[in-house]
């Protein structure tokens, strides 16, 4: 395997292109409704959309019960109110609505754009009482399950306007609520490209991981970076990489190891069962993920249940990282299969690791080509730019 070079420009930094400002937001009032401001994609995007809003000229303000974002929230010039709308007890909502209107009325809100079903049945009726116009996004699964989960989750379908992540997840609210078909728009996640951009990754951060890691020097790399839960999928990818033991490779769970003692012993006694010990890291997650993708030849999302959208394989494509992923959900969306990475038949073993083996097989010029064709796509179609230039789009309309 080639050794990997890692290219910067000459002070180490990608050259960022200034955002433009713009007046379509202009003295309208955005508010966005969220759980917590914790880490995570829902928090990511709402951030994202924040800085989008004032740049548009608008004020931005979230209401959640608050997090480690919020200091960040502060620094782009949005306003951040805290209140438990993070709650499921539906004894508190009353109480919570009063107090979401009080907030509404205050700041004269234009629009409320709510992210989760909790401060969705707090909020939406609120604003609704109050003539303010309304968003919802729908960043999960709906699952049929009972009558009562289904009304849980119709409350996200009676906003105004409806947002879904991705054609899967419009799919998937379609089929349970047919009547939102003409109210409902995709509006894919996005990757921040600044940050997801190999010319920003110095060669001393992809170090820092490596040897944190204790990984042999010119041994590639695959990356599983997941939560600790089953339906990631390392236990399938274990099983796959154990067909591949005949190639060169060092296996990195990345974040099983942040798991139960439980989880992590089931895996570990598989590893060993499976005679990859020598091959295999479970670590626990990394803050810097592009230089985790960067020190990576091959990127793996084997999730058993599809992905509402698939946040890894994007950010993946973005560093030009080979990413194979099974073919279902949002993956499906985000992957061209053998251009920009590989789709493997859900649940198959045996196609798992010939995609992964394919991947490891590139030469390097094929590695190019691909990392660029993955770029492209990921520019023209999943940049968190664009998805924050969609979504005020459907604000304006919305508000005309």
């Amino acid at each position: 395997m080639p050794q990997k070079t890692f290219v910067k420009s000459p002070f180490g930094m990608a050259v960022k292109t200034p955002k433009a400002k713009s007046d379509r937001l202009k003295d309208k009032v955005i508010v966005q409704i969220l759980p917590a401001l914790n880490n995570g994609g829902v928090e990511r995007g709402t951030i994202e959309m924040a800085e989008a809003i004032v740049r548009a000229g608008g004020r931005a303000v979230v209401i959640s019960s608050g997090g480690q974002l919020e200091a960040k929230l502060q620094r782009i010039g949005a306003e951040h109110i805290t209140l438990n709308v993070a709650t499921k007890n539906p004894l508190k909502w009353s109480f919570l609505r009063r107090q979401v209107s009080t907030v509404l009325k205050s700041v004269g809100a234009d629009l409320v754009h709510i992210r989760s079903r909790a401060p969705a049945w707090i909020a939406l009726s609120a604003a609704k009482n109050l003539g303010i116009a309304t968003v919802t996004t729908i960043h999960g699964r709906f699952k049929a399950g009972h009558i009562f989960k289904r009304l849980y989750n119709s409350i996200m379908v009676k906003s105004d306007r409806i947002i879904a992540i991705s054609d899967y997840i419009e799919s998937l609210t379609t089929s349970q609520f047919p009547k939102t078909k003409d109210n409902i728009t995709v509006i894919h996640r996005g990757v921040d490209v600044d940050l997801f951009n190999p010319q920003a990754v110095s060669a001393q951060r992809v170090i820092n991981i490596s040897e944190k890691l204790a990984l042999p020097d010119g041994v590639p790399v695959v990356l599983l970076p997941a939560r600790p839960t089953a339906w990631k999928g390392a236990s399938i990818l274990i099983a796959a990489m154990s067909k591949l033991i005949h190639m060169d490779y060092m296996l990195v769970l990345m974040g099983a190891g942040d798991g139960s003692d439980d989880y992590i012993n089931t895996l570990t006694k598989q590893i060993d069962q499976v005679g990859i010990a020598e091959k295999c890291r479970i670590s626990p997650s990394f803050s810097d993920m592009p230089a985790a993708m960067m020190l990576s030849d091959v990127v793996v999302m084997p999730s058993i249940t599809p992905e509402p959208f698939g946040r890894v394989a994007v950010e993946a494509s973005a560093m030009g990282c080979p990413v194979v992923a099974f073919n279902h959900g949002g993956a499906a969306e985000s992957i061209v299969h053998e251009k920009t990475g590989w789709l493997a038949e859900p649940g198959n073993v045996d196609d798992l690791a010939a995609c992964i083996g394919e991947a490891l097989s590139l030469k390097q010029k094929q590695r190019q080509k691909l990392a660029l064709d993955a770029q492209n796509f990921v520019e023209k179609h999943f940049t968190s730019e664009k998805m924050c230039q969609s979504t005020i789009s459907l604000y304006v309309d919305l508000l005309k």
